[in-house]
């Protein structure tokens, strides 16, 4: 059976039904963060959909030197904090360095370390030892089997609130394929799997001095993912993707979830009871 992880008053795994975990890819401002939260938390509501809001105060990985990268550590943890107060909803951070670690465990009620980092020995224990519960995307260079070795890491510092997430492989020059193989295989090691439908569509580079996407795609792996029986599905929101300063070629517009959530709550309803008999 697979752990279940607590975050506030949410629980992720055994046979708990999908959780949310979703909002825009960067802070662009405070606004912009407050309408999607806005937004989703009525969704879910609604739908009675457990959610979990995601923003990123800084994105280190971005293609060009003159990509926005957001507001930075002092300022994005601000916003965030304010509106999670405001929304009294559970948020997940991202870190890509070691010095941030303790000021976002501040803030955050999950710590997620991104796909390029998850190799980094000693910012994965750094996160890890924070107590908090951990989320780490699986590199798109790995294998899925190699994330047993990422979950040793956190369980060395005796923390096992582990939350491990599908973002897609790399296969040939600026594009992802999802083997949903990975799921099943990631969720027998005994924590919770996350299917990340929204990186899962990226083109890497693939505008040459950006990240193209074809979000399009996004609904029919997000329901291959959850017919598997994953746990959580992470998604990337915004108002206007277009107009994102980040990934937007690949997030979903905030006007579209309630109908794409209603097809996954369906499913996600079959699988688990499925799973009961």
């Amino acid at each position: 059976m697979v752990k279940i992880v607590k975050v506030c008053h949410i629980q992720i795994g055994g046979n708990s039904p999908l959780v949310l975990i979703a909002g825009p890819c960067v802070i662009e401002s405070e606004d912009l963060v407050r309408r999607t939260v806005e937004g989703l938390e009525k969704i879910t509501s609604e739908m009675n959909i457990p959610f979990i809001f995601k923003s990123s105060y800084d994105k280190a990985n971005r293609t060009s030197i003159k990509s926005y990268r957001g507001p930075g550590l002092e300022k994005g943890l601000q916003i965030l904090e304010r509106v999670k107060a405001e929304f009294d909803i559970p948020l997940l951070v991202d870190v890509h360095r070691i010095e941030e670690v303790e000021s976002v465990s501040k803030v955050a009620d999950i710590l997620q370390v991104p796909a390029f980092l998850c190799r980094q020995t000693d910012l994965i224990v750094s996160i890890a030892r924070t107590g908090k519960p951990v989320n780490v995307k699986k590199g798109q260079f790995l294998a899925p089997w190699d994330m047993r070795n990422v979950i040793k890491k956190i369980e060395s510092t005796g923390n096992k609130n582990i939350l491990v997430t599908e973002r897609g492989t790399c296969f040939g020059y600026n594009n992802l394929v999802v083997d949903m193989k990975s799921l099943p295989i990631m969720r027998s090691f005994g924590y919770p799997v996350i299917f990340d439908a929204t990186h899962s569509v990226q083109k890497p580079g693939g505008r040459g001095t950006a990240t193209g996407g074809e979000r399009e795609y996004v609904p029919f792996l997000a329901q291959a993912a959850v017919a598997t029986g994953i746990d959580g599905l992470f998604l990337e929101v915004h108002p206007n993707p277009d107009e994102a300063l980040s990934d937007g070629p690949n997030m979903i517009r905030l006007n579209r979830v309630k109908e794409l959530l209603g097809k996954l709550t369906k499913i996600d309803r079959i699988v688990k009871t499925a799973r009961k008999e």
